[in-house]
Formats: structure tokens, sequence, C-alpha cells
């Protein structure tokens, strides 16, 4: 059973149609790459599964059962994740405390409610080694390069051991040893049985770590193919509406 599936999603904002009428299965252990040019949808198609506005039209189904979404609470609760491109994190904090932020683990002794450090320091650890991390626990956010700081955005999902990650052009600005690691990080959450939908601009690394491909153009979907029935230079012409369909 697919883990999640979208069925003819519409969204208006007025007069602009964002999307219309896409369909979208995404299956367990499964990376998805999403493409497209600026003003394709993709944005709005992935702010719609992880609860941040409701689709004018359509239904979205989590482990073949509808629900309907009011805010991002709502969906992280039935197992979606998303890690923004900006990555929200707190630069003045240790990896330990952006992993946990909100979700802090607490210990009581009487009547005093207090954080536990080492549960989070050990656990946070734990999450960096299965991701095969060079990430530490206690080290500050600012001093980390990008794909240290992907590391901990993508830790910070794990912790709901959700059924899909969305993630928000991860490689987007960072350096290409960083862009490596990256990518090993979303083969790692395949590998652990986690479903992972790829928005990229750069094809390379779609062609490397996904084994399908959705293309929008004009918040329409006019490709959902293999990545080894594809091409990048299909995809491109997919994308700038060359070819109209594929």
């Amino acid at each position: 059973m697919a883990v999640l599936e979208l069925r003819q999603i519409s969204k208006s904002f007025g007069a602009i149609r964002a999307l219309e009428n896409v369909d979208l299965t995404i299956e367990a252990g499964e990376v998805v790459g999403l493409m497209g040019d600026n003003g394709a949808g993709k944005s709005t198609l992935v702010k719609i599964i992880a609860g941040n506005f409701p689709p004018t039209s359509g239904k979205i189904l989590i482990d073949g059962e509808e629900v309907h979404f009011t805010k991002p609470v709502e969906a992280r609760r039935k197992g979606i994740e998303i890690v923004y491109q900006d990555l929200a994190l707190c630069d003045n904090l240790t990896a330990a405390a952006n992993v946990f932020l909100g979700r802090e683990i607490k210990r009581r002794v009487g009547p005093i409610r207090y954080l536990d450090h080492k549960a989070m320091y050990e656990r946070a650890a734990a999450i960096f080694a299965e991701l095969k991390s060079e990430t530490r626990p206690r080290d500050l956010v600012m001093r980390m390069s990008g794909g240290q700081r992907q590391a901990v955005a993508i830790a910070r999902t794990r912790l709901s051991d959700p059924k899909l990650v969305l993630m928000d052009e991860p490689t987007a600005a960072i350096s290409v040893r960083q862009v490596a690691e990256v990518l090993d990080l979303i083969r790692r959450l395949k590998e652990t049985g986690h479903a992972v939908v790829l928005i990229s601009h750069r094809m390379p690394d779609v062609f490397a770590v996904c084994e399908r491909v959705a293309v929008l153009r004009r918040g329409r979907k006019v490709a959902d193919k293999k990545i080894a029935d594809s091409s990048p230079e299909e995809v491109t012409a997919l994308i700038t509406g060359a070819l109209q369909e594929a």
C-alpha cells in the first residue's frame, strides 16, 4: 500500500490556478524527485502535503486512509516531516538542542521538571550514527558546514520515525563535497524504509538518488517516470515545455 496518494489535487489562490488535477503516489522506501521551473507548483504541492494549507479540491490518502490537514502538526502526527530549504535551525544552539527543539526530553524530580540533556545527547548521537554523519551532538550549529546542518535537520525528522520526508532543495548553495554528504543522508533514509520526496533543481542529484521523477509545469503534472526510463535531456525538455508530456 502507498504511503502517500494524491488524487486530483488542485489549488487556487483567487484567480490564480497553482495546481490542476495532480495525481502522485509514493511507496514506502521510495525516493521520488519532484522537478519543475519556478512557479510550476512544486512548493504549493509540498505545502499541501505538509499541512500548511488545504487543497481546493482533491484527496490526500495516507496508508490508504483519506486525511484532511488544517495545520502542519496534523501532518506530522500522520508521519509526514519536512526539511525546508532554509533548514529553520537555531545557530546559537547545539546540534542536539536543534534536533529536540520543541520536543525536548524532560525528567521530573518531585514537583520539579527539567531538561534531560544527557538523554537528548545520547539519542541525537544515535541518530547521527544511523545516518553515518560526522555531526556531533554538542557541536554548535553556527560552526557547521552546509552538509552538517542538513544532517541536523534530517536528524530532527527522525525523532518521530516518519513515513515520508519532504526535502526542499537540500543541496542548494552548498559545496560539491557537502552535496555528496546530503545525497548519502537521503540514501540512509531510504535504507531505513523511509519514503523521500526530493524537490530539486539539480538534475544530477535527482538522477543519483531517485527511483522516479515527477515533473510539474504550470501547475500540471506532465511526467511521472522511472529514472531508468528517462534522461536529463528529456526532463529538461519537459520542464521548459520543449516536450509537452511524457
